[in-house]
């Protein structure tokens, strides 16, 4: 009894003991994951679980979002996951998202995975129309996103219509134009077959590079009014604070950078900037909710945030981050270029053997013609020894019935006539023989011609069917000749790869090798400089080229104003720049009188 009551009391305790758990969904930009939270784990405590197993180190540009009354929230790091304004049903979805955009995509992301998460966000927003992007800038971006999924082009792959299930181009785009999915395929893979060689995280930071070049790539947008009520719009990237007309979400009308501004603040609905000189005034907006301002106060310390840290030298870990990309990346790049020689030589051995095969099929054939020729010359032979054999026989024939002929002759003419009439008879007959025995010996001579021919014919084709007799032994000479040859190439052209194979395992890096890359670099810097000029050369061919198909009353308000930015030289950075060549204090003057 005692016992029972005892474990009775441990089983309970232990159940006690046992923490509460609830489930949570996390869904990345290509992949669902689920896992069981504690009841006390805080924002922090999840986010680094999800960090850990995908491997992430470069979580500063990261956090979890989730929404609340059609408005976007993220998930504070110091606070509970439940005490967050998140449905109660589980699993408890969020998502796993770039919060705050590099500068400079090449430089500040580091890690792979970090890059294939930006482009796979990117690459959302630009084809669900959060990101203004120009036709001819789609197309491009396009034909990396098709060499980032199925690698170098092949024809004998890519056939067409290979692009038919796949979404690669806004909607917009594809309105605004008279052409048909085969014609944008057939653009998209122009410039797809350009890309040869280059890896899959390659693409993807070439598509980066352009994508953050667009004016709305990378900004937070949120409805604002100043003083006087005007309503406007707040932009927040990771320049700074940006002011735009609610038409116009390209083209901002003030800029104030992030070195600029001291100090930000809300108080309910209305938010508070100081800028860095004391001397200036503060200047205040209003938003429409106080979780508004929240989240772009969150947005605001995020990216001034690392706006300042870029301007810093590296953290050690970051140094080491990069210190151990650039391994990685020399490594991947001396790899790829060892697959590229040993491919090389495989198309080469290959090359060298299809030739050869196609040069013994080509013996082949002509030892069959030779064959097919001595037979016909045999055969001639026979028939011409065969005919001339008869036409001897026919002329002794004929010689033997002109011998009786004159033989007849003679007697006849031996023989009395008795009566005129026999003798005229016997005349007529003797006249009638003699023309017969005239006949007989012409014919006889013209067979014996003939004979003469036929013994010539049967010289000839037998002088054939020696020549063709001695052509037929000098190729199959050539043929057990090319076949040695065949072997021996096939062996020597196995036994590099096979080595190559082989130093690939034991690689290691030298001083030798480094400096060689390091000259590699430079040369593929010099490259890009010429590829970008003829780059933006093949984007204005291909925007005059679709121009005339382009349907003008289609055109949306951000096309028209992206053309007219276009045609006065107008770009993202050089507009913040001009407007940040005016002082602080008239820019906070021109936006309270906005």
């Amino acid at each position: 009894m005692a016992g029972a009551i005892a474990s009775r009391m441990s089983f309970s305790s232990l159940k006690r003991k046992q923490p509460k758990t609830f489930t949570v969904r996390i869904a990345t930009m290509d992949a669902e994951m689920e896992f069981s939270c504690e009841v006390k784990w805080k924002g922090k405590d999840l986010f680094d679980l999800v960090c850990r197993t995908l491997g992430l180190r470069e979580t500063w540009f990261f956090g979890l979002q989730y929404t609340i009354k059609d408005t976007v929230a993220w998930l504070k790091m110091d606070k509970k996951v439940l005490d967050h304004d998140v449905p109660t049903e589980e699993p408890k979805t969020f998502h796993f998202l770039a919060k705050f955009y590099p500068e400079n995509a090449e430089e500040e992301l580091v890690q792979e995975i970090t890059q294939h998460l930006f482009f796979l966000q990117v690459k959302k927003q630009i084809l669900d129309e959060k990101i203004f992007c120009p036709p001819e800038a789609s197309v491009l971006l396009a034909s990396y996103a098709v060499q980032a999924k199925y690698g170098d082009y092949d024809p004998n792959v890519h056939k067409r219509g290979f692009l038919a299930q796949e979404e690669l181009l806004p909607k917009r785009v594809i309105n605004l134009y008279q052409m048909t999915p085969e014609m944008w395929e057939e653009r998209i893979t122009a410039w797809y077959a350009e890309h040869r060689g280059r890896a899959r995280d390659e693409a993807e930071m070439e598509y980066l590079k352009i994508a953050q070049d667009l004016e709305m790539y990378g900004v937070n947008y949120f409805a604002i009014r100043n003083k006087k009520g005007t309503e406007l719009l707040l932009g927040v990237d990771a320049l700074g604070l940006h002011i735009y007309d609610p038409d116009n979400r390209l083209t901002p009308k003030i800029s104030f950078p992030w070195n600029e501004i001291r100090n930000i603040s809300y108080s309910d609905k209305e938010f508070t900037i100081k800028p860095l000189d004391k001397k200036i005034d503060v200047f205040k907006f209003n938003s429409s909710k106080l979780r508004v301002n929240k989240l772009i106060l969150q947005l605001c310390i995020g990216n001034h945030d690392l706006f300042m840290r870029r301007r810093k030298a590296d953290s050690l870990e970051v140094q080491q981050m990069k210190a151990q990309a650039r391994e990685e990346k020399a490594r991947k790049q001396m790899e790829r270029q060892c697959l590229a020689r040993e491919k090389q030589m495989r198309e080469e051995a290959e090359r060298t053997r299809d030739e050869l095969e196609r040069r013994l099929m080509q013996l082949k054939e002509e030892a069959t013609m030779a064959n097919e020729a001595l037979m016909r010359s045999e055969e001639t032979a026979d028939l011409l020894a065969e005919k001339a054999q008869i036409t001897e026989e026919e002329a002794k024939l004929l010689a033997q019935k002109a011998a009786e002929a004159e033989q007849e002759m003679q007697r006849i003419k031996a023989t009395a006539i008795r009566t005129e009439e026999e003798k005229r008879l016997m005349e007529q007959k003797v006249l009638e023989a003699e023309m017969l025995a005239l006949k007989m010996a012409e014919e006889s001579e013209r067979r014996a011609k003939e004979a003469d021919q036929l013994k010539q014919d049967l010289q000839e084709a037998r002088e054939s069917e020696r020549r063709a007799k001695q052509k037929l032994l000098e190729i199959t000479s050539k043929s057990s000749y090319t076949s040695m040859n065949s072997s021996t190439t096939a062996l020597s052209t196995d036994l590099p790869s096979f080595n190559l194979i082989s130093e690939s395992l034991s690689f290691d890096f030298k001083d030798t090798d480094m400096k060689r890359l390091s000259m590699e670099i430079e040369k593929e810097k010099v490259e890009y400089m010429e590829k970008s000029k003829h780059l933006q050369e093949q984007l204005n061919e291909l925007k005059t080229e679709i121009e005339a198909l382009k349907l003008k009353e289609r055109e949306t308000a951000l096309d028209i104003l992206h053309n007219e930015n276009s045609s006065r030289g107008n770009s993202k950075h050089n507009t913040i720049k001009k407007l940040t060549l005016q002082s602080t204090k008239s820019r906070v003057a021109f936006f309270e009188e906005l």
